[in-house]
């Protein structure tokens, strides 16, 4: 049963809220997760190839993975489904709110799957680079710190591009 709520009421507000501080959490422990990997690897003894890598790997998951997924992608989608969620989501709905923020479910089937995809092949990688040694893992780690602090502050910036009078992206609800 789904209810409809008003943008004024405190259940909207809570949800809105817990939709997106826990959707910015779940990011946020991920940098505050992979940080001192990254510190470890910029205060060792790098060479100047490693400084090349890092500087390279940091601007290409800069434009990647803060600009282009979360930017452009992954945070309007995230605020316009967290606002859908606020007002019309039902109590389950809403109790997962990080997780329908991210279109694990209620979506279009090719949003779902893409977003599981997704999902698998961020774990599968994460996994496989905790077997790097330093400096390389930490290296690496300092690209997808920066990558995912540009996707909380993507987050934050949709969400007031929205409050400003900005218009909502396609939420990808289901049909």
């Amino acid at each position: 049963m789904q209810s409809s709520r008003h943008s004024g009421s405190l259940s909207y507000l809570v949800t809105l809220s817990w939709s997106l501080i826990g959707l910015c959490g779940i990011l946020a422990a991920a940098v505050v997760r992979l940080s001192p990997k990254a510190h470890e690897a910029l205060s060792s003894d790098l060479d100047a190839f490693h400084w090349v890598f890092a500087v390279l790997w940091t601007l290409f998951m800069l434009y990647t993975e803060a600009w282009r997924g979360f930017h452009k992608k992954f945070a309007p989608r995230a605020v316009s489904r967290a606002l859908y969620l606020a007002k019309n989501g039902t109590f389950l709905q809403s109790l997962l709110g990080p997780l329908f923020c991210m279109a694990l479910f209620h979506s279009t089937r090719r949003r779902v799957i893409a977003s599981w995809v997704l999902t698998f092949f961020i774990v599968l990688m994460v996994l496989s680079i905790r077997l790097l040694e330093q400096p390389w893992r930490g290296l690496i780690d300092l690209g997808v710190v920066l990558g995912l602090a540009g996707g909380v502050l993507a987050v934050a910036v949709d969400l007031l591009r929205i409050h400003r009078g900005g218009a909502p992206v396609d939420p990808e609800l289901p049909v």
